[in-house]
């Protein structure tokens, strides 16, 4: 079955015609043609012969295909997200740990020559600086070292930072390890979003990245019981209780780190876990996605071009940065707001518990609800507001219970939004290499500003320019710039439904269109 639909603008406009199947797009030969009579131009897109395309298989009835792509669907889920999830726990674990550090008895600041805030502040700041810096470039050395062996390589050597936290007896050394808990640990969010997008169609996606990011939710709940715990080690081997919590977490992300070797997976193209005919269909429901992501691409500085010549990239890291400084001030500094309502240092690490459980709950409900309806703008600006709602909380009033509360209504207005936001953009950018460098910029840029994020608190026991600081930003970045992009991708949806961009691909020859991407007249954006 063929779609076939046509749009002229005038005695001298363009149209668009496009050829494809019932379900997708294939790839395309492209015409121009003059009527010699009236002098309108037209460009028709047709599919290229079937055996261009990857052979998914015989040929079998509707419902027989959707059958076949759940059960596909299922087996990638349950051979790439579980281990996924629990590498970036143990991520997310490791560079938020320091804020359950500081609370223990005896504590970081204490045991090390008892350091100002100033001094902590600098600590938290260095490692945001080397992670945003090493960040744009991961993603193109993922795609040409392979995941299975880029990922498992950094969480060895982060672990090794990571422990070598639980032995340092100065600032200077602590700085140090935290500088290279950053450059190594940089590699893994915008890599693993960037492989998942790789494997699932867009409105598939967002669930999974949902999934996903809900790990840096539970690390929070899982790591206030964990440092709980380990606190009470205090004394053994000459090491405070801190300094446990180091140790362990990072001999145990090295342990997962060599574990990775065989537990994380390729692209398409190359999943060993894959027969030849199931690699074969997943690049052709990619292909029928209009996603070229899952076939090989050689790097070229034309994609890195393209990539910053896109508005998209530039407003997402706007977006963005709106939703990762709340973050990471809410991770790193909830145990010390909950600690100083009053609550001692145990209970404050258990009470910053249900606030992430939460928050990682409503997270997978936005990524099911974003991918079902294909709209993710929304979203973003709803939830957003619920954020801010809960920080103005911790500014109006002192109660300790209506201040705990508010932690709630912050914890559910920041997380869902990082997940989204980077479901959006995957979504919106096509070709391997440019979504690689858009999502490393978009994720480096926001992460750079957790930079303000570490220098915030610091006025006890109300932190007014911080929670006002949080405020600000989600406010003007994360629900400004959402409702921002999505009126300017609405309007050029409609732009190229109604064939107004159609004189870009006139006199293009077969992948020439492909090639094009998002840029493509007949690629719609998710708004």
């Amino acid at each position: 079955m063929e779609l076939k639909a046509s749009q002229s603008a005038g005695e001298h406009g363009s149209g668009l015609t496009k050829v494809g199947h019932a379900h997708g797009h294939g790839r395309y030969r492209v015409s121009r043609t003059d009527n010699l009579s009236g002098g309108a131009i037209g460009v028709n897109i047709a599919a290229s012969p079937p055996d261009e395309d990857p052979d998914p298989g015989p040929i079998f009835s509707a419902e027989e295909c959707e059958r076949i792509d759940r059960l596909l669907v299922r087996k990638l889920d349950w051979r790439l997200i579980p281990w996924l999830c629990v590498l970036y726990l143990l991520s997310f674990l490791d560079r938020t740990n320091i804020g359950n550090a500081k609370i223990a008895v005896p504590g970081l600041q204490e045991s090390l020559g008892n350091m100002s805030t100033g001094r902590y502040n600098a600590c938290l700041t260095i490692f945001f600086i080397s992670y945003a810096i090493a960040e744009p470039a991961t993603n193109v050395l993922l795609k040409r070292f392979k995941p299975s062996i880029f990922i498992p390589v950094i969480m060895i050597l982060w672990g090794v930072c990571m422990t070598s936290m639980g032995f340092v007896r100065s600032w200077s050394g602590l700085m140090t390890a935290r500088w290279f808990l950053g450059l190594t640990e940089a590699g893994l969010y915008p890599g693993v979003n960037y492989l998942l997008s790789c494997w699932y169609k867009r409105d598939e996606f967002g669930i999974r990245a949902a999934i996903f990011f809900s790990a840096a939710a539970f690390s929070g709940s899982f790591g206030g019981l964990l440092a709980a715990a380990i606190t009470k080690l205090n004394g053994i081997g000459g090491r405070p209780g801190w300094a446990w919590i180091f140790i362990i977490e990072g001999v145990l992300t090295i342990v997962f780190g060599v574990l990775s070797f065989w537990m994380v997976h390729d692209f398409p193209d190359t999943a060993t876990f894959l027969s030849e005919r199931d690699r074969a269909r997943v690049i052709h429901r990619l292909s029928e996605d209009q996603q070229s992501s899952a076939q090989h691409e050689d790097f070229k500085m034309s994609y890195f071009w393209a990539a910053l010549k896109d508005y998209k990239m530039w407003l997402g890291m706007f977006i963005y940065m709106g939703v990762v400084m709340p973050l990471y001030a809410f991770s790193l500094f909830l145990p010390t707001i909950i600690a100083q309502m009053g609550y001692k240092s145990t209970q404050a690490q258990l009470m910053s518990v249900p606030p992430y459980a939460c928050a990682a709950v409503l997270t997978i409900a936005v990524g099911y609800l974003a991918d079902h309806y294909l709209t993710r703008g929304v979203f973003n600006i709803c939830v957003s507001l619920i954020g801010v709602a809960g920080f103005a909380m911790q500014l109006a009033s002192q109660n300790p219970h209506l201040k705990y509360a508010g932690t709630f209504l912050g914890a559910l207005g920041i997380y869902p939004c990082i997940a989204n936001t980077i479901s959006w953009m995957s979504n919106n950018i096509e070709g391997v290499y440019k979504r690689g460098v858009v999502l490393g910029f978009v994720i480096g840029w926001g992460n750079l500003n957790g930079v303000v994020s570490s220098n915030i608190y610091f006025e006890k026991p109300k932190f007014t320019v911080g929670h006002a600081t949080v405020m600000g930003y989600m406010i003007v970045c994360l629900f400004g710039g959402s409702l921002l992009m999505t009126i300017l991708l609405r309007r050029e949806n409609a732009a190229r439904r109604a064939g107004r961009r159609a004189h870009l691909i006139e006199g293009f020859i077969g992948d020439e269109v492909e090639i094009l991407g998002d840029m493509r007249p007949d690629f719609l954006y998710v708004v």
